[in-house]
């Protein structure tokens, strides 16, 4: 197990072999540093790519099968060379720029959004000793590179001089720049428990507990899950791309491998999502079985994929069954609801943290912190539904009338 746990560690260092070997023994130890980094960038390039075809096809098997579909079968077994289809058909497309669009941010908009997507994995832990770098202000820097994604969206909607897209790039800037206070809030609570910044000390912090086992951590899941699946615009948040109202969207303009961009974008997005959702929340790479048994079960790296794919499954089971929200109620929900909830959940993660440790902590912890939270939801929304049901009238019981014959 140790040999597989260490898989990819010990790749790397046969990668690191072959200059050691060829370098005098000064000049490696000077850009050691500089040759790791190139090889875990190198790394994350590849993946990154291989992530966005093997989701694009499990999406469309996924909602296929909810849709009595078989979805892609053609291309190869179980149609698993249907992505590799696609892209190929991305680069052979031409590359159409309408004549009235702004040519230079028409061009650099689909760069603009993929490079956080990319660069956001570099603090991502994979698994035990795999973590590009371990930054001590790994949050912070995930919070300002997912931000550029709204310069990006508007850009293209912009340049596009398209209607269509200056609509869908303006709803999407309100709706990530809404979602991302409640989705930072969310991250408040787990800094204070963890005491760190860094995704590595987050994952190490829950070997006691993930956090998600307490009222504090789920509401915070949720809060942080709902809010990162409107960032990325996944369905029932996709309302920049509302196709039955504004085409395409922002990147209705866009076609060939421009669009393959943003497609690619948005799969990076949600994989992300998903997977700080794990970091976060559920314990990230650590095995929830080793402490019971006293011994991993899987290797780090391989629990921390399904983990992951467990929420990214979840986010194509909305998209199978979930309408899409109106733009007005997606920003209500966002201020009305999910900023309060996370300005709750950080008192009650300071009060399950004051708790003396034991039984008393979580019998307390659960009643006083469950209690805040049902009756801040209770608030929120009674009266929205008093008002909803409120404009419907219920129908009266028509009075019954004895039939009178008719005279022949």
């Amino acid at each position: 197990m140790e040999m597989i746990e260490q898989l990819f560690v010990m790749l790397k260092q046969a990668a690191l072999a072959l200059p050691q070997a060829l370098l005098p023994a000064e000049l490696y130890a000077r850009y050691e540093g500089m040759l790791s980094l190139v090889i875990g960038i190198s790394a994350i390039l590849v993946f990154a790519p291989a992530t966005m075809l093997f989701l694009t096809w499990m999406e469309r098997k996924v909602v296929a099968r909810m849709q009595k579909r078989y979805g892609p079968n053609r291309v190869g077994k179980f149609g698993a060379l249907q992505p590799f289809a696609d892209g190929i058909k991305m680069f052979m497309k031409e590359d159409i720029i309408p004549k009235a669009v702004d040519p230079l941010l028409h061009s650099l908009a689909p760069m603009v959004i993929l490079i956080p997507a990319v660069m956001i994995f570099a603090v991502m832990p994979f698994g035990k000793d795999m973590i590009l770098v371990d930054l001590n202000i790994a949050i912070l820097f995930i919070m300002s590179i997912s931000s550029i994604e709204t310069i990006a969206i508007l850009m293209a909607g912009w340049s596009s001089r398209n209607a269509y897209s200056l609509i869908s790039s303006l709803r999407a800037a309100a709706q990530v720049i809404s979602y991302e206070i409640p989705l930072g809030f969310s991250m408040v609570a787990v800094l204070m428990m963890a005491g760190s910044m860094s995704t590595l000390d987050i994952v190490l912090a829950q070997q006691g507990g993930w956090f998600v086992l307490t009222p504090w951590g789920f509401l915070g899941f949720l809060i942080f899950f709902l809010s990162g699946a409107a960032e990325v615009n996944r369905t029932p948040f996709d309302v920049p791309e509302a196709e039955s109202e504004l085409v395409a969207g922002f990147h209705t303009e866009y076609s060939g491998m421009k669009f393959g961009l943003f497609y690619m974008a948005e799969f990076l997005g949600a994989f992300a999502i998903a997977a700080f959702s794990i970091t976060f929340f559920f314990g990230g790479w650590l095995d929830p079985f080793e402490p019971l048994l006293g011994f991993a079960i899987l290797p780090s790296w391989l629990w921390f994929m399904l983990k992951t794919y467990v929420l990214v499954f979840v986010f194509f089971w909305f998209r199978g069954t979930l309408p899409r929200l109106r733009v007005d109620l997606l920003l209500n929900f966002a201020w009305k609801y999910l900023l309060p909830m996370a300005l709750l959940n950080i008192p009650i993660a300071a009060l399950w943290f004051y708790l003396p440790a034991g039984p008393i902590r979580w019998v307390a912890g659960w009643a006083i912190g469950g209690s805040l939270i049902f009756g801040m939801h209770q608030l929120l929304t009674y009266h929205r539904v008093k008002k909803l049901y409120g404009r419907y009238e219920r129908p009266s019981r028509p009075v019954v009338t004895e039939s009178v014959p008719l005279k022949s």
